[in-house]
């Protein structure tokens, strides 16, 4: 009696959730912030919450609305009615670049295009943009050296050479800077990362022949004053990155400055050998912002290196103790000048060198590499004209016998595209590029897209077609080909790369009454390779072979993402990717090297009201690899296993503070012990060799190996934990 009495006499606050033009919103949530309860309103928009006699908050909110906060005070009322009108959150509306040069938004954009915010990648705090991105569907951080830890970006199963990574639209990441550049990215400069899987040489020329993914740094304006983030693991890693934002004259200023520290040789496998390589590296980046002029500089220095533990700098280029050592001095320019609504230029320039020793190889090398490109956006009736002209220049220049002097390529280039759009409904995209390259001569690049979208049923079709071409540096790409102790041999004058690509892309979204939001992107690829150059191991274990492939290289496969809205609380990402790569020549299928057949990706993302704790689970699964062997007496397993990759995370804050902490790999995967081959005679002393240059089988090499170290899929860190805190003054 006494509980029924109480709570019949609480006080009630009831009406109805509408939006700003009158229609009823199902499945909003009402927050009680004062009782710490919640409901959602019912099928007809309406709803009815307890609260407390004296002053309540409520916090209303639904999927693509701003929340709204009320405040009101029960005296000896039993109920008070009201209807709360929600404003529709226009900056939800996802806007991308790179598909044609334009501004334009996600869903009316002709070619897919996929978008991850920078809040996505907080998820799982990396020190790299290297290491963040292998949480997305279809894409892969290949780590291709044991010792060193150089990588490269993989989508939907080819080679990262295949992958052109861009920085606001411009092509800084390349050639050499492809195998440290991308570690030396920190995240935290990012705004939202925009990828394209496919060929997209049309629009951005050599190196996107197998998709690009553009890096879009934050807008000064629109940062914090202030942040700093810093976190540790307890490998004895600390990243940590500071942003200020402030004025110069009239024009918005944001200075980034991020430092990453490892200095803490750990041998688990127990082979002698760094299980992660150690770093001290800086990155400064400075972007200036005004109403016509964007200008961005990065400064980039990395000091690196792996090998057996007990070595030092005293030991460099020597043949006592093995270590591969790497100094990189790295500079960027880059920006943008708006003429007016319709002319554009964009600009950068970039220097990298790279100063290194690899047991005794020495590997001294410089590229410049400069960049000026205009473009102009006009209209005809109801198609969008985009009309570019380029100029790259790129100066190389290394110690290897494959330079016998500097390389200086030129590359003018202009494309043209005409959009033609039907009511956003329906659009047509046609577009032609002409490169000539100063060492291979004339290439043509076309593509066509199209896109039919339905309102009714919340869905869009993309089609594509399309090609694209590459200019293959072998040194500044396979890193293979500097480590360890096999020769290089080139069989012949590489021919650059070509491809042509079919994709077919469905995107449906689906919305339930409560408010739940469900959304499926799925799609089909089929890319066909001609004049690939791919490394041979196989042919003899002590030299690595390059060539043009004589037939064609078929990749080919599917991909699905599930997105999932539960309530303001709790959504999902799912991901999977099945790939059918193989080599066919002289009518005989193989499969090359490190291509996954299967990779899928995870994310949930659960927000606790009471506790005020949010928490991240994020993975990536791998299915099995085929790996480079010596020969066939090599005792290393020939595939990689199956893996996943779990990483869990919570994340509290705390005034203008805050604090997350979690585990990364929860399930302790690490590669085989044995994975570098020899380790204990990395300069092959010991090994007997016969008069072609092969390993004898002997009683101290009964396996007939040599030192090895490119047999490496994934890092060797295993469990790890980390804590961080983020500090951010809002404006």
């Amino acid at each position: 009696m006494i509980f029924f009495s109480i709570y019949s006499n609480a006080q009630t606050l009831k009406g109805r959730i509408l939006d700003q033009n009158n229609n009823l919103i199902i499945g909003a949530t009402i927050f009680n912030s004062s009782l710490k309860k919640a409901i959602i309103s019912d099928s007809s928009g309406r709803f009815k919450i307890h609260s407390k006699k004296g002053e309540n908050k409520y916090i209303i909110s639904f999927v693509g609305f701003k929340p709204k906060v009320l405040n009101i005070t029960f005296e000896n009322e039993d109920f008070i009615e009201t209807d709360v009108i929600l404003i529709s959150d226009e900056s939800l509306k996802e806007v991308v670049v790179s598909g044609t040069l334009k501004n334009v938004s996600k869903l009316n954009s002709t070619v897919p295009i996929e978008l991850y915010k920078a809040s996505f990648f907080r998820a799982n705090p990396t020190a790299s943009i290297f290491e963040a991105i292998e949480n997305i569907n279809g894409i892969r951080a290949q780590l291709n050296c044991n010792v060193c830890n150089t990588g490269d970006i993989r989508i939907n199963g080819q080679e990262g050479a295949n992958t052109m990574v861009l920085i606001d639209g411009l092509p800084i990441v390349s050639g050499l800077s492809t195998v440290y550049g991308l570690t030396g990215i920190p995240q935290s400069l990012i705004q939202q990362i925009e990828i394209i899987k496919g060929p997209s040489s049309t629009l951005y020329g050599s190196e996107a022949i197998g998709g690009v993914i553009n890096l879009i740094t934050k807008v000064p304006e629109k940062v914090s004053p202030l942040s700093i983030e810093s976190f540790s693991s307890s490998w004895g890693e600390v990243n940590t990155d500071l942003g200020v934002k402030f004025l110069v004259g009239q024009k918005t200023n944001l200075l980034g400055i991020n430092h990453f520290l490892y200095q803490n040789p750990i041998d688990k496998n127990n082979d002698g050998f760094t299980d992660l390589t150690l770093q001290n590296r800086i990155s400064i980046f400075n972007k200036l912002s005004g109403k016509k002029n964007n200008i961005a500089f990065r400064y980039f220095y990395e000091d690196r290196w792996g090998g057996q533990t007990n070595w030092n700098k005293s030991e460099r280029g020597r043949n006592n103790i093995y270590g591969e050592s790497i100094y990189t001095n790295r500079l960027e320019i880059f920006g943008k000048y708006l003429y007016n609504d319709k002319f554009f230029f964009q600009y950068s320039f970039n220097q990298h060198h790279q100063d290194s020793y690899y047991g005794t190889l020495s590997f001294d090398a410089k590229q410049t590499i400069g960049f000026l490109q205009t473009v102009y956006n006009f209209k005809i009736n109801k198609s969008l004209y985009t009309l570019g002209l380029s100029y790259r220049y790129t100066g190389y220049d290394d110690n290897t016998p494959a330079t016998f002097k500097k390389d200086n390529t030129h590359l003018p280039g202009v494309f043209i595209q005409n959009e033609i759009i039907n009511n956003n409904e329906k659009s047509l995209l046609l577009g032609i590029r002409y490169d000539y390259n100063s060492n291979y001569g004339n290439v043509f690049t076309p593509r066509i897209n199209f896109k039919k979208s339905s309102e009714e049923r919340n869905s869009t079709l993309r089609i594509g077609f399309g090609s694209g071409y590459r200019i293959v540096n072998v040194f500044t790409e396979d890193h293979a080909a500097l480590t360890g102790a096999r020769d290089i041999i080139f069989m012949e004058k590489l021919s650059p790369e070509k491809s042509w690509n079919f994709n077919l892309n469905y995107v449906k979204d689906f919305y339930t009454k409560r408010g739940q939001v469900f959304k499926v992107d799925s799609s089909i690829f089929k890319t066909i390779f001609s004049n690939r150059i791919i490394p041979d191991y196989d042919i003899n274990p002590n030299q690595i072979i390059y060539s043009n492939v004589n037939g064609i290289v078929i990749s080919q496969g599917g991909s699905i993402d599930f997105f999932g809205k539960i309530s303001n609380v709790l959504d999902f990402q799912i991901g999977l990717t099945y790939v059918d790569t193989y080599i066919k020549q002289n009518d005989k299928k193989s499969i090359p090297y490190l291509t996954e057949e299967f990779s899928g990706s995870y994310k949930m993302v659960y927000y606790n009201n009471f506790i005020k704790l949010k928490f991240d689970l994020t993975g990536n699964i791998v299915g099995p690899m085929k790996l480079p062997l010596l020969s066939a007496l090599d005792p290393r397993p020939g595939y990689s296993p199956t893996f996943n990759i779990l990483n869990l995370q919570a994340t509290k804050k705390v005034s203008d503070f805050e604090f997350f902490v979690g585990v990364k790999n929860l399930f302790d995967f690490k590669p085989p012990l044995n994975s570098i081959a020899r380790a204990f005679d990395p300069f092959d002393k010991e090994v007997t060799f016969d008069n072609n240059g092969s390993p004898v089988v002997s009683e101290n090499n009964p396996f007939g190996l040599t030192f090895d170290p490119t047999y490496a899929f994934y890092s060797n860190q295993g469990i790890r934990s980390f804590f961080g805190l983020r500090y951010l003054i809002n404006n």
